[in-house]
């Protein structure tokens, strides 16, 4: 895999860091065709008609699935980690999410909440699954190659991304081809991505392993329990600040993250003027821009720290922003969808590293749970309010995209509230 041993954590072999990395690559093509290229085009010109509502239904959907995964991860995450279950939590979702992405074949034109209900669905398995992978990274890698380990699997996802949504792509051309609309073509993708997300998936769950222990309590077990460690963590948040000045940073940009998954084709189609097979196209090249990202930023980040290697993602996001709002050309959106797709890898893995190494061992799952929560939290407030500025401007996405270069800012200066050393002193107390 390009990773030398010294990388890994004793007791830790290659082919298990490649069969969670294979998560990754499995999941990815949800938020590629679902959430980004096809399905959220299609809903909003197709299945909602193009109603002036149609774009904020679309993010209020989103807000809806991150909001309960918001307030349920946490505790989630804090019974994984009291039951040693994270492995068998996340074989709960990846079968939930499937489903639900297969089922997405049946929204037809016009099947306004058939369409919401299963978005809602098939996200929250999505994000729980999510959540539950990355709390095996610091388990698997050691802390000075967090980097570079959370970056072979963020490149290793938009890989499996370019698969599902270059299958998709063949699929869109053959119909058209033929004359067939979105209704008849975009069931097919839908079942591209499940089939992908499901096969792909089988070698992680063959190859990763559950190395958490239940932990021997006097606490109440299930649900109570969970509860009342996830109270005890908040209640003991000042000693662990600089994690806390991550999760407010991470609701900030993460927020701006969010924009380009769920409304890219849609700005791209709406404003710009992109074909349908145009945009798949876009995404597909933003994909290889985001795995070569994700690659190479991960060894860079290793080098020069993980809080400087996420804080230039950040300005090179408001640069995205800029560009992306200013030009009236595809060229120039090519341009603006090439930086955005650098950043995204190196930010996406950036983040997700620096989260592990301020996280406590003992408490992994808890701790990406807290993760989860504010980067849903941030998923609910970027795409929201880019649909709100859109609907009550009269459809002006050009203002709602430039906003979102605030959201990267703001993200930018919390950063600079991390103190990555104390941090990580306070996870090992922690401990």
């Amino acid at each position: 895999m390009g990773l030398s041993a010294e990388a890994l954590n004793p007791g830790v072999r290659k082919r298990e860091v490649f069969g969670w990395a294979m998560y990754d690559f499995a999941n990815s093509g949800y938020t590629t065709v679902v959430l980004t290229a096809v399905f959220s085009a299609y809903f909003v010109g197709a299945v909602a008609g193009g109603a002036p509502w149609a774009t904020f239904a679309w993010t209020a959907s989103l807000s809806l699935s991150y909001a309960i995964v918001m307030f349920s991860m946490p505790v989630i995450g804090a019974w994984a980690d009291r039951h040693g279950a994270k492995k068998r939590l996340l074989g709960i979702c990846t079968a939930g999410c499937v489903l639900a992405t297969a089922a997405l074949s049946q929204v037809e034109p016009g099947d306004v909440a058939l369409g919401v209900a299963l978005i809602v669905l098939s996200n929250v398995f999505f994000s729980w699954g999510e959540s539950l992978i990355a709390a095996f990274l610091p388990e698997l890698a050691r802390p000075q190659a967090l980097g570079r380990v959370s970056g072979w699997g963020w490149g290793f996802g938009y890989l499996g991304g370019m698969l599902a949504l270059g299958l998709s792509l063949t699929v869109v051309i053959q119909a058209q081809a033929a004359g067939q609309g979105a209704a008849e073509f975009v069931p097919k993708t839908m079942w591209i991505t499940a089939v992908i997300f499901a096969f792909a998936s089988l070698c992680t769950f063959v190859w990763l392993q559950e190395r958490a222990l239940p932990s021997p309590g006097n606490a109440p077990d299930g649900l109570a329990g969970a509860w009342r460690q996830l109270r005890q963590t908040f209640q003991r948040a000042r000693q662990y600040r600089d994690f806390m000045w991550l999760l407010a940073c991470a609701v900030a940009y993460q927020g701006g993250v969010a924009v380009t998954i769920a409304l890219a084709a849609i700005y791209a189609e709406q404003v710009i003027g992109f074909a349908k097979q145009e945009t798949m196209v876009l995404i597909f090249v933003l994909n290889i821009a985001a795995a070569v990202g994700a690659f190479a930023f991960g060894h860079w980040q290793d080098r020069i720290g993980h809080k400087r290697a996420l804080g230039v993602t950040l300005l090179g996001w408001i640069a995205t922003c800029a560009i992306a709002a200013l030009t009236t050309t595809k060229g120039g959106f090519w341009y603006a969808a090439a930086i955005a797709g650098v950043c995204m890898g190196s930010s996406q893995s950036a983040g997700r590293a620096l989260a592990g190494l301020l996280a406590p061992a003992a408490q992994l799952a808890e701790f990406y749970g807290l993760w989860t929560f504010a980067t849903r939290l941030a998923s609910i407030v970027g795409p929201l309010t880019y649909g709100v500025i859109t609907w009550t401007t009269g459809g002006n996405q050009r203002l709602a995209i430039a906003s979102t270069a605030v959201l990267f800012f703001v993200g930018w200066v919390l950063l600079q509230r991390v103190d990555v050393e104390r941090g990580r002193l306070a996870g090992l107390k922690g401990a």
